[in-house]
């Protein structure tokens, strides 16, 4: 089935998104901030289930926006079945940083003494909390997890809110790249047993840190990446299994948008950014269309049925929207010329908020 977008063309044809979810295992939303990302990922995931697929939505997003969607009190780190929802069945999940590395650090520690130690480390709980990075790479985590649990045939993520919402596709590229970096390496080099496994060099680079940041945290640095030895083999192996998933030709990225000027701007430069790591835009999801109004036999009755003020008024109005429209479907146009998606999915406007399955189940139906 096509939809009729001009910039399609005669020979190039626009489909539903609606064959991504029996062709792939990974449906990724992408896009600005307040553009409906994470309705569309709630919308796509019901859709899936009424179909028959087992399917799991996941949020990066701390914000409460998918459990109301939803319409549940609350979803965590671990997948929420929801009731309910057609021949297939449908969980939730929305991410824990924190608690997506504690579950590495117990999974690759050699004993529950060297988990321990490294759980109770204040420089490891710093770093998971304020490291740049790590919540997107765990987000990547989070999703290998859940692509190897065969409950699932269906992943759709919903991408952060913020200006750097991509940044989490090269999380797992630069968590290798601080793996392999010059100073790691040489903290984690062998030395003298009074400070293995930090080597001389690395004790003269700490002598001096601690002299700004004091001996008692470069004791725990210290102490935190001698509990870490032995374990970065299976954080690198795990980073790049997830840049293979993330490239297989199962994993499809979408593009959300909204058909205004400034939102198509910044979705066209989202656009770049997966292209310049390698994605290509499998679809693009135009959210919030001013809907057509119907005009002709109406406007004949208008003429009879209300006070000649206020039919004009109702005049003007019909053709500022009338105007908006027009507008949208050029904004669409640019979008869709300068990405060239196989697939598009525009979602008209609806008359109240996402508050229910229902609501998405409607949803879904503009969107596949």
């Amino acid at each position: 089935m096509t939809i009729d977008v001009a910039a399609a063309g005669p020979d190039r044809p626009i489909e539903r998104l609606g064959d991504l979810l029996g062709s792939r295992k990974v449906v990724v939303l992408a896009g600005p901030g307040g553009v409906g990302k994470t309705s569309s990922a709630a919308a796509i995931a019901v859709g899936a289930a009424l179909s028959g697929i087992r399917t799991c939505v996941v949020t990066i997003d701390p914000a409460k926006r998918l459990a109301d969607a939803l319409g549940i009190e609350h979803i965590g780190n671990d997948p929420v079945e929801i009731d309910a929802v057609g021949a297939g069945k449908l969980w939730a999940v929305m991410l824990d940083a924190d608690a997506t590395f504690d579950d590495l650090v117990v999974r690759y520690a050699k004993t529950e003494d060297q988990a321990g130690r490294i759980l109770s480390n204040r420089v490891y709980q710093n770093l998971t909390r304020n490291l740049s990075g790590v919540q997107e790479y765990m987000a990547m985590e989070k999703l290998f997890e859940l692509h190897n649990d065969r409950r699932f045939e269906l992943l759709v993520v919903d991408t952060p809110p913020s200006a750097n919402a991509l940044d989490f596709l090269d999380a797992p590229r630069r968590l290798v790249s601080f793996l392999d970096n010059r100073v790691f390496r040489l903290i984690m080099s062998p030395g003298p047993a009074i400070l293995r496994p930090v080597s001389f060099a690395a004790r003269a680079v700490l002598k001096t840190i601690s002299r700004v940041v004091g001996a008692e945290v470069v004791d725990e640095a210290v102490a935190f990446f001698q509990d870490f030895e032995g374990m970065e083999d299976g954080f690198r192996e795990r980073a790049q299994s997830v840049q293979a998933l993330l490239h297989e030709d199962a994993t499809a990225f979408v593009l959300v948008s909204a058909p205004r000027g400034d939102t198509v701007t910044e979705a066209l430069s989202f656009g770049e950014k997966l292209s310049g790591f390698g994605f290509a835009v499998a679809g693009v999801i135009s959210n919030r269309h001013t809907p057509a109004f119907a005009t002709g036999s109406r406007s004949a009755e208008l003429e009879t049925e209300l006070e000649p003020l206020d039919r004009d008024e109702l005049e003007a109005n019909l053709a500022r929207m009338e105007l908006l429209r027009n507008s949208e479907e050029s904004e669409l146009i640019r979008l869709v010329a300068d990405l060239e998606p196989p697939r598009v999915a525009r979602v008209p406007l609806l008359d109240r908020d996402i508050a229910s399955i229902e609501d998405l189940a409607q949803m879904a139906r503009s969107l596949l």
